[in-house]
């Protein structure tokens, strides 16, 4: 029987009270990799890599960050830059990267490899719709993210459910729509109802993290965010929540994060 979110959250893996999910990438490639570049584009090493840090660290879940993938992806291929911007329609760019097979290929590959290889369940995390419009929007020659609305949002949101699609045959756990970045509208989990009928369809938990919470589509379970000054002193408590999440600093101290990692219980 595959185990669902609901069931890790009330019995982590881990054996800790509450499960910790933890955000490692930048401190990750700070330390581990000592400032090299993330090898993106060979799935076995980006796996390894992450298993490294997972080894160490002990999340309980293994976030495979996708919106860093397409960020860098972006930034090195002027020609889907040139593709990105050749309408200026609000959300022509986003639909435009969703839509490049090449891209997509790539990804499924590292997702695939990544889900084959983690002792822990699999999340994906994606900007949400709303993040994405707003980081894509640019190419279509406006800076103007702030006009961006609800109903660009929701629009956004068909073309992210039809990309997920292709990692239907993925044993992943969750979806985790990362709302952080540019304050625009505010946009509730339930605008997004094309992706929650995809994950629900492929039995995926979906998620929306936010700077001081992290909320689930149909439950009352919260996550509590852990502050970044828990990784620096052993003065910081952890917050309530009915599970944790948090971001080691790219420039925390590895001997300190390790001295806060058994405080993780």
């Amino acid at each position: 029987m595959t185990l669902s979110l609901t069931d890790l959250l009330a019995e982590p893996t881990s054996g800790r009270r509450r499960a910790v999910v933890l955000d490692s990438h930048d401190y990750a490639q700070t330390v581990f990799l000592q400032g090299k570049p993330v090898p993106w584009q060979e799935p076995m090493a980006y796996a390894n890599f992450f298993g490294q840090v997972q080894g160490v660290l002990g999340s309980d879940l293994a976030l495979l960050s996708l919106d860093r993938y397409y960020a860098q992806r972006v930034a090195a291929d002027p020609a889907l830059q040139s593709a990105m911007g050749a309408k200026s329609r609000t959300g022509y760019a986003l639909r435009t990267l969703l839509n490049d097979a090449e891209t997509t290929a790539s990804v499924v590959e590292l997702a695939t490899v990544f889900s084959q290889t983690q002792r822990v369940p699999v999340v994906l995390q994606i900007p949400s719709p709303m993040q994405w419009l707003a980081r894509t929007h640019p190419f279509s020659g406006s800076d103007d993210v702030l006009a961006l609305d609800a109903d660009n949002a929701e629009n956004a949101s068909m073309y992210v459910a039809d990309w997920l699609r292709g990692f239907a045959a993925l044993p992943l756990i969750a979806v985790l729509l990362d709302d952080r970045g540019p304050v625009l509208e505010p946009v509730p989990l339930s605008t997004y109802s094309p992706i929650a009928n995809v994950t629900d369809h492929y039995r995926w938990a979906l998620g929306q993290r936010h700077d001081d919470r992290v909320e689930l589509h149909g439950s009352a379970l919260r996550g509590a965010v852990i502050g970044t000054d828990f990784w620096s002193t052993d003065a910081d408590p952890l917050p309530e929540g009915d599970f944790l999440v948090g971001e080691v600093p790219h420039q925390a101290v590895p001997e300190q994060v390790l001295s806060r990692i058994t405080a993780l219980i």
